[in-house]
């Protein structure tokens, strides 16, 4: 008869508790009831991980993680019909290959004896057993169901293609209202715009495109900023997924031909996901986008967000000041609101008037009085303005700076004793004065205001778990490029990244702190160039060098920042 070494011993074997806390665990044990593991893991003794490594060497089971990359099930096994995902999900279940009548499963209470004389009679196959945590479990059974298996069969929901998108244009005059409204309150309909929202935050998606094309139905996520092809859903079920995404949206789903704008939220987890919805009427339907956003992704601290040290320092000794602009550049989706949602966090006090006018209001901070534009009641970024100096603020926050009028109220306003802060679309940081300048701000105006321009762009992240190494020679950079560092990485891909080779992003910024010096090159007029070789013999560092920085430091590839930076 086999001796098992006590689940106790065993863990005071290896040092992770004492005889003492072993004693008062077995004592709760006898009064309470249950496993010794769970007591211990209930006392905060040890770790789910630690309990199940112990039971591995109790029982002589192999234990398998999911960072292992072993906790996946085999593909083309049919496994998912073997032990559907309603059993595996509710007994901690998960059939890993199936070779002949043998069936490898993975468990997470490897005594249930009674589970797995079920799982003989069930399969028909003997059962060999090995073990891992609750947690990844979970995860790993969410993983093969959830996210493969089930999404892709929602995606069949609605019959085969009957002609794709073209049809379904031509004859949308002849479908009422009430016929859509029933179709996008239909439980497969329902499900399936569950399963992409759900799917899209898993992936750490930002955005979700649902697109009508001439023969199919386009489903893309926007994840870490690529868009990447998704399953396609069944063209039948157009109209149902646009009316239902608009229903949650709480726009009108009758109106087809004018862009509109909504919005929802979702629980995923213990926290709430804002999604902001827009329509574009296309020449085959409408067109929508959610925009995700998970506040827990978006770390508001500026010490997080991917600035360098000195970079980092002369935006904190920018908006340290008490009065002046700040201000924001670069394209569409380059993080301009993050890092001034980032900002106000660090300048959020309650000895602080704090308000902001925006177009939307993407995150909710608390402390701080944001307003959000309605131009169809004449609530613009201008009016807004104006009230707002008759309410006595310290900071204001000024979405973007969209034209004169704007403009000039803001820098008024950093005339006035204000700190302002805003965005503006310029390449990079010395063509805002430019900029500035054309829209009619006078030289003086510009000169005297200003206290800090960042300019920046968004980079993705080498995975830190396949990223290669390899020597670069200086002799085939392009010219203008010069690395200080013999080795550099590249992307590869591993499970890790769903084989992208990236993961994460982070960003690279061009930071002009405004002197004296630099303040007399605006007033007199000189370019945009002229600024910044003043800047750079401060230390400023162009988008460029400070990607080459990140690449140096093996945050990045070299491919990824000639994307985003240009060699000037």
């Amino acid at each position: 008869m086999t001796r098992y070494k006590r689940l106790g011993d065993i863990l005071i074997s290896e040092g992770v508790i004492t005889k003492e806390q072993l004693s008062e665990a077995i004592s709760l044990q006898q009064k309470e009831g249950g496993k010794l593991g769970e007591v211990l893991l209930r006392l905060g003794y040890v770790s789910e991980e630690q309990i199940v490594i112990a039971l591995s060497k109790q029982l002589s089971i192999p234990y398998i993680s999911l960072a292992s990359g072993k906790l996946k099930p085999a593909p083309d096994q049919n496994l998912e019909e073997l032990i559907p995902y309603d059993f595996a999900n509710r007994n901690l279940i998960l059939p890993l290959s199936r070779s002949l009548n043998s069936l490898t499963v993975v468990m997470f209470d490897p005594l249930d004896l009674i589970l797995i004389d079920n799982l003989k009679k069930f399969t028909s196959c003997e059962i060999n057993i090995v073990i891992s945590t609750r947690t990844d479990i979970l995860k790993a059974t969410e993983n093969f169901y959830g996210k493969e298996r089930i999404f892709r069969d929602a995606m069949d929901i609605g019959g085969a293609e009957e002609g794709g998108i073209k049809e379904l244009f031509a004859e949308e005059t002849d479908l009422s209202l009430d016929k859509i409204i029933a179709q996008a309150e239909e439980a497969p309909v329902v499900k399936l715009v569950d399963l992409i929202i759900r799917q899209a935050i898993d992936d750490g998606a930002s955005d979700i495109h649902i697109e009508p094309r001439y023969d199919k139905l386009s489903l893309r996520y926007r994840i870490d900023g690529v868009l990447y092809e998704m399953p396609s859903p069944s063209s039948s079920l157009y109209l149902p997924i646009i009316s239902r995404v608009k229903i949650l949206s709480k726009m009108d789903i009758a109106e087809k031909r004018l862009p509109q704008d909504g919005g929802f939220m979702v629980k995923s987890g213990d926290k709430l996901i804002d999604l902001r919805v827009s329509s574009l009427p296309t020449i085959y339907g409408e067109k929508i986008v959610l925009r995700i956003l998970d506040k827990s992704r978006v770390p508001l601290d500026l010490a997080k967000i991917g600035f360098l040290p000195q970079e980092l320092e002369r935006i904190r000794k920018g908006i340290s000041s008490s009065y002046g602009l700040i201000l924001l550049t670069g394209p569409t989706g380059s993080g301009k609101s993050t890092t001034l949602y980032a900002a106000l966090s660090e300048l959020n006090s309650p000895t602080l008037n704090i308000l902001t006018v925006e177009d939307p209001v993407e995150y909710r901070l608390e402390g701080i009085n944001q307003v959000q534009v309605k131009p169809e009641i004449g609530l613009t970024f201008a009016n807004a303005l104006r009230c707002f100096l008759r309410q006595d603020p310290d900071i204001i926050l000024v979405g973007e700076v969209r034209d004169l009028e704007t403009g000039e109220i803001c820098i008024r306003s950093a005339l006035t004793g204000h700190l302002v802060l805003s965005t503006l679309h310029t390449n990079d940081a010395p063509s805002t004065i430019t900029r500035l300048i054309d829209i009619g701000i006078p030289n003086y105006l510009v000169a005297g205001s200003l206290r800090l321009i960042v300019a920046q762009r968004l980079i993705r992240k080498l995975c830190t778990h396949c990223k290669e190494s390899y020597e670069i020679s200086q002799e085939k950079l392009p010219l203008g490029i010069t690395i200080n560092s013999p080795v550099i990485y590249k992307a590869k891909g591993c499970e890790k990244c769903n084989f992208i080779g990236y993961k994460g992003r982070s960003l690279i910024a061009e930071v002009i702190l405004i002197d004296e010096e630099i303040r007399d090159a605006i007033y007199k007029g000189l370019e945009a160039s002229k600024i910044m070789e003043i800047a750079k013999k401060k230390g400023a560092l162009t988008l460029l060098q400070s990607g080459i920085k990140k690449i140096e430091e093996g945050i990045t590839s070299l491919e990824e920042i000639l994307s985003v930076a240009s060699v000037y």
